[in-house]
């Protein structure tokens, strides 16, 4: 990088303490943020990109500590400042006033008890805006610069009322109510649906440039970066594999790690994860895919699905007369923005919730039908993976315990039999056999992920409902579980229901796709078809807003 430095990080080595002794989580990080412009740092769970973001805010947990190494600042007041060392009570005169931080989770980032309003004006207050007229007009006019709709309804709300989206505009606001120097933002956007993301994406691309505002943005999606970004990092295991443009590391990458991490990117290439026989591919097209009509007793068959909350005035639609036939050994997407009634519906076919109309058969099975022992073993054949990798775990429970739990549960072989069971299954989804000793905590969001898939599994269902299931993975090990899924798919015969708002992974892994728009389907067919030809004008909005799709014409 050329140019005024912002943020320069030298040297950079950090370290925890643990049960195991010390741990080298950072080993000699070094790249600047210039004013103006985005450093995206990309890598999978585990490669210290966030680390590093904590210790550039001085938020590394208690057990780390910075080794080595400088961290610098550009302060408009102060001039250059080192943030190695610094003590608590001059930390909290930079964070908010010099840095800001746009958090990765919308959903626990905001104090349920406190309004909107207040969680904006609490940075305001504690640097320097006394006067309430003043902390409110900033309130309402950082709403407002957000795309927030009724700032002075909205400030009076609880984040409970607000969606994931609306949530995360709201971290922004708070984040740049003293017009820091630095916005980190660390996956901002990893949770949200396409459309959403892009709107977020938006805006803060519209305040770097407005504003001269330097932004370090943490992320492990790389068509994000490849859009977003000037400058890229790409870090595996604590340490740097190569940095530089957005434009020479993407399209022309000299590390081979660098090379996976695009291979394996949804949005970039054409990545096959299977093609009819189920067989990865690379560098292809897969065969077209089974069309909706081509076998007439399908294994899940849902028709005029209806789903209402409440009663009276009260009362929600939450799904609307959605009806798809799914063949044995597909895959059937259901796709969507949040509250379009993708996850209702998912639940409805693992026989979590009674729907208010409308039929759903599994292997000609009534399923709203069955009761008590009935439900109980459909519920074997029938495996639902839940979106949310940190509460989907018992946190009391080992990961062996954990797996185990379903073959007891069911009954299924005796405690040897069990345990060779458990490290298959974890051999399966690629995490080594001692991981059968260890506590969720000590498990990244990714790895979680893949404990609960292969709890799932580990019974041999016949059907797969995976809720978001690989939404918070990394690109490589996003790669390995459809890889994973595919390959399963074509030895057992295995049928998927993918709830996911990744369109770029639909369109690889689904063979069938249905649209969902405020709980009504709005498109419904064979996949290629859809990508290739959309008929709703909503289906082309989400097609358009697929990250990467707006990337230079260097990276296609």
């Amino acid at each position: 990088m050329s140019g005024q430095k912002l943020l320069s990080i030298r040297d950079l080595a950090v370290q925890y303490r643990t049960g195991r002794g010390l741990v080298d989580a950072v080993r000699g990080v070094s790249f600047d943020v210039e004013p103006g412009r985005v450093t995206a740092v990309v890598g999978e769970s585990g490669s210290g990109k966030t680390t590093v973001a904590q210790s550039v805010i001085g938020l590394l947990a208690s057990n780390g500590r910075i080794a080595r190494g400088e961290i610098e600042l550009d302060e408009r007041r102060l001039g250059r400042t080192s943030l190695v060392g610094l003590p608590e009570r001059r930390w909290q005169d930079l964070r908010g006033r010099c840095i800001g931080l746009i958090p990765q989770d919308p959903g626990n980032s905001l104090n349920p008890v406190k309004t909107i309003g207040r969680s904006i004006s609490e940075s305001l207050r504690i640097h320097g805006r006394p006067s309430r007229e003043e902390v409110r007009e900033r309130v309402l006019a950082l709403l407002e610069q957000v795309g927030i709709d009724d700032p002075e309804r909205r400030a009076k709300q609880y984040p409970h009322e607000f969606s994931g989206g609306m949530r995360q505009r709201v971290l922004i606001a708070a984040a740049i109510a003293n017009d820091p120097e630095l916005i980190i933002a660390d996956e901002p956007t990893s949770a949200l649906d396409v459309t959403v993301q892009r709107t977020v994406l938006d805006l803060i691309d519209r305040l770097r440039r407005e504003r001269g505002t330097g932004v370090l943005f943490i992320t492990h999606d790389l068509a994000v970066a490849a859009e977003r970004a000037d400058h890229v990092v790409v870090m595996r295991g604590g340490e740097v594999q190569e940095q530089g443009p957005s434009e020479r590391v993407l399209a022309h990458p000299e590390a081979e790690y660098t090379r996976q991490l695009i291979a394996d990117a949804p949005a970039f290439g054409d990545l096959v994860v299977r093609d009819r026989d189920r067989a990865v591919a690379s560098g292809g097209h897969a065969a077209a895919p089974v069309g909706p009509e081509a076998t007439p007793a399908p294994l899940l068959r849902v028709d005029g699905l209806r789903q209402v909350f409440g009663r009276g005035d009260d009362a929600f639609v939450a799904v609307d007369d959605v009806s798809f036939d799914v063949p044995r050994g597909t895959t059937h997407a259901i796709v969507g923005e949040s509250g379009s009634g993708k996850t209702t519906t998912g639940r409805v076919i693992a026989g979590f919730a009674k729907p208010t109309a409308g039929s759903v058969t599994v292997s000609g099975i009534d399923v709203p039908g069955l009761r008590g022992r009935e439900l109980r073993e459909f519920r074997r054949g029938t495996q639902l993976v839940y979106q949310n990798p940190y509460g989907s775990l018992d946190p009391r429970l080992s990961i062996g315990q954990t797996l185990a739990e379903p073959l007891r549960n069911f009954s299924i072989g005796a405690r040897g039999e069990r345990d060779d069971r458990v490290a298959q299954a974890l051999e399966l989804v690629a995490l080594p056999a001692d991981f059968a000793h260890r506590r969720p905590r000590e498990l990244s969001g990714g790895q979680r992920q893949r404990v609960a898939i292969a709890r799932a599994l580990i019974v041999e269902p016949e059907l797969v409902v995976l809720d978001e299931a690989v939404s918070a993975l990394d690109v490589t090990v996003q790669a390995q579980i459809l890889r994973l899924l595919a390959r399963l798919q074509s030895e057992l015969g295995l049928t998927y229901v993918f709830i996911s708002h990744d369109l770029s992974v639909v369109r690889q892994i689904s063979d069938t796709v249905s649209v969902l728009q405020r709980g009504a389907q709005v498109e419904y067919g064979d996949s290629a078809r859809v990508f290739a030809d959309a008929q709703h004008p909503y289906t082309r909005r989400l097609i358009e807003a697929i990250p990467g799709r707006r990337a230079p014409t260097w990276i296609i």
